[in-house]
């Protein structure tokens, strides 16, 4: 018997069908099970839905629900359970991104809505310096925030940061561009069943058995970054997968961090990069990181002037009457409820704060001044 969820793998398995086109498809017919029963013609009646996805579907349907079935025998076989975006489960924070995946495949028990996530990528060909930065850096979060650490389970960084994770007892995600049915690289297998057995999980949205191609670890990039409250770039050449991933981050509204290195350092001029055109904050330790995220109450902001209520903008005065009535909420929440986009209201928060009408807490949580 077919199931919603075997409805929602297939649907991600129809050529031409991306994440965002996937949940719009749903949300006009009403699930994905409605989606791949429709007729042609129903299709067609669909905003956005020509002739070429329309036959798509139609053509490709139960070849997808077949594969989708053998999917769901897998992952029954294997320990991994499937995400639907609309699972309570399902990251908080990716869910707010436009182009979150329709189902996330999960191995492990990690929360993935845990109250503090930074995700932790560089470059693949770490130095000694870069190694260091990123050690400590996840020791001294440790020590005070206990973060979830999210990152890609690549060579240099990526696997510095899982094994630094583990190794200072942190709960750690790696975020692959493959199905749960191997891992790559291969040499980081050991690594991998350690972060599942110490609570962590290995992510995907890819299923198993899927082709290897370097387009996918573009994509799982948005995971990684749709999924932190902060992207922190430890050390990136002029051009890489960490920049990709930091760009993302941006688009998101989320906070960009990096650390600089020697002026002519190869392995840092992504990271000088990204600070020169104010995409990331420099950041030195994890105590810099702390203060950015209002994570450390200790450092005071100095104090500013009040807002008359006839200088906000429309979006500011919604969101003050949205806080008016509730307690400290985090900015998806408030995303969620006011119907605002991620970029409206981080810049409205941003403006009440300096305006002294709401203030920052820790873990990306906002509270009127009453």
């Amino acid at each position: 018997m077919n199931s919603e969820l075997q409805y929602q793998i297939a649907l991600t398995l129809i050529p031409g069908v991306g994440s965002i086109t996937a949940k719009q498809l749903i949300a006009y017919c009403g699930s994905a099970e409605a989606v791949l029963t429709a007729s042609p013609k129903a299709l067609l009646r669909i905003p956005d839905v020509g002739p070429a996805l329309s036959n798509a579907l139609a053509a490709s349907r139960q070849t997808a629900l077949n594969r989708a079935d053998e999917e769901l025998e897998f992952m029954a076989k294997n320990g991994v359970q499937a995400l639907s975006f609309l699972d309570k489960n399902y990251p908080e924070r990716l869910r707010n991104c436009d182009d979150c995946p329709l189902v996330l495949y999960a191995k492990g028990t990690a929360d993935l809505n845990a109250a503090k996530v930074v995700s932790i990528v560089g470059t693949r060909s770490a130095t000694a310096y870069g190694r260091q930065q990123c050690e400590n850096l996840v020791r001294d979060l440790a020590g005070v925030y206990a973060p979830l650490v999210v990152s890609g389970l690549a060579f240099g960084i990526d696997v510095c940061a899982h094994r630094a994770a583990l190794k200072n007892g942190l709960t750690t995600v790696a975020v692959v561009g493959h199905g749960l049915d191997m891992v790559y690289p291969a040499q980081h297998i050991n690594v991998a069943q350690e972060m599942v057995q110490q609570g962590g999980a290995l992510l995907s949205d890819f299923t198993s058995r899927c082709l290897m191609d370097p387009s996918n670890f573009v994509r799982r990039n948005r995971i990684v970054a749709g999924m932190a409250d902060v992207t922190i770039v430890v050390e990136s050449a002029e051009k890489g997968g960490a920049l990709i991933t930091a760009s993302m981050a941006v688009d998101y509204a989320r906070d960009v961090m990096a650390f600089p290195g020697r002026v002519g350092d190869k392995a840092s001029e992504g990271c000088h990069k990204l600070i020169k055109t104010n995409k990331a904050a420099l950041i030195e330790s994890a105590a810099d990181v702390a203060y950015n995220l209002s994570w450390d109450v200790s450092r005071k902001k100095p104090v500013q002037l009040p807002l008359f209520a006839a200088e906000l903008s429309d979006s500011e005065k919604k969101l003050l009457e949205f806080l008016s009535a509730t307690e400290a909420q985090s900015i998806d929440v408030i995303c969620r409820s006011t119907g605002l986009s991620m970029p409206q209201v981080s810049s409205s928060l941003l403006c009440l704060e300096f305006g002294g009408l709401i203030k920052s807490l820790p873990g990306k949580m906002f509270l009127k001044i009453r």
